[in-house]
């Protein structure tokens, strides 16, 4: 772990002054075996080894905070390296989130995309039963002004182009297949008709509606009506 310059200053103050400390005691204690103390030499024996215990104690206690300066500064380096490590891997996993999300929604797109596609080939399909006529004038059959008019809507993509729209319509209690109770826009059959063509409204929220209307007078059957609507995409 690299220390900092002031650390390692003091350390070396430290070490230095304990080294020093103790080189100064073996001197004097050297000097003192080679000859006979006298009372004064002793008090001044006595005076510079407190003088040099307390330099020895001073020299630990720099050493010390050096050395807790040292540690201290190992400590926060080792939270700042472990908060950039951290936040790498927040924004790792960030940034692995917002992929999939991308991905998911791409995928969600093209599902979406494949069942519109699907729901324009098969066709959007809107049914009704139109009731009998009842004339206003009693004792009289209805004519096509006494109709009440039907308006039949699909619902298909905003950006969808029409391939078609079938027309069918049969008696309620007919059996005829479907297939064979188709009309073309405008035609008259069985005192019912639907209009010449059809219209659409403006695009909303993403769709819009293909819409066609029908009418039917007769005053002795209701009718079942049917509308498919076929686009691309």
């Amino acid at each position: 772990m690299p220390m900092s310059d002031s650390v390692l200053a003091a350390l070396i103050a430290g070490t230095a002054t304990l080294s020093a400390s103790f080189l100064q005691l073996r001197s004097a204690l050297l000097r003192d075996g080679g000859r006979g103390q006298s009372a004064s030499s002793a008090r001044r024996k006595s005076r510079l080894q407190r003088i040099i215990f307390f330099v020895i104690i001073g020299g630990a206690a720099a050493s010390g905070f050096a050395i807790s300066q040292w540690l201290a500064e190992g400590e926060r380096a080792a939270q700042v390296s472990l908060q950039r490590e951290l936040q790498a891997r927040i924004a790792e996993v960030s940034h692995t989130a917002q992929q999939l999300a991308a991905t998911q929604a791409g995928e969600r797109a093209d599902i979406e995309s494949g069942v519109l596609r699907r729901i324009g080939t098969d066709g959007v399909v809107v049914s009704a039963t139109v009731a009998a006529c009842h004339s206003q004038a009693p004792g009289s059959g209805c004519t096509e002004a006494d109709a009440a008019p039907l308006t039949l809507c699909a619902t298909i993509p905003e950006k969808a182009s029409i391939t078609e729209v079938a027309l069918f319509s049969r008696a309620v209690d007919a059996d005829t297949p479907w297939s064979a109770s188709r009309l073309l826009p405008g035609q008259e059959a069985g005192q019912a008709r639907f209009a010449d063509k059809y219209s659409e409204t403006t695009p909303e929220n993403g769709t819009r509606q293909v819409c066609q209307g029908f009418a039917q007078w007769s005053s002795e059957h209701a009718r079942t009506v049917r509308v498919i609507v076929r686009y691309t995409l």
